[in-house]
């Protein structure tokens, strides 16, 4: 029998997964309820994705390609993303 490969968030004591769900629902409790949000996944990423490429680079030591690897990115990518959000080597 194989055993199942546990996901990250699986180590923690509040799963990743849990905290945006608590966070999603703060934000669609704070809005107006007579205007529909348009572009929440766009909003999402454009919050989440510079901290979470600066925790990743600062535990790579500033390694790019270990930095990607552990993103699950290509490196081109990864790079590009550095730019997109002026995040420095």
């Amino acid at each position: 029998m194989k055993s199942k490969k546990k996901s990250f968030d699986s180590y923690s004591k509040k799963p990743l997964k849990d905290e945006v769900r608590k966070s999603m629902n703060r934000y669609f409790n704070q809005l107006d309820q007579k205007n529909t949000p348009i572009d929440v996944y766009q909003l999402v990423l454009n919050e989440v994705e510079p901290p979470l490429i600066n925790a990743v680079m600062k535990f790579s030591n500033n390694n790019q390609s270990k930095a990607a690897r552990i993103l699950g990115l290509n490196r081109t990518t990864l790079r590009t993303k550095l730019k997109k959000y002026n995040i420095s080597k």
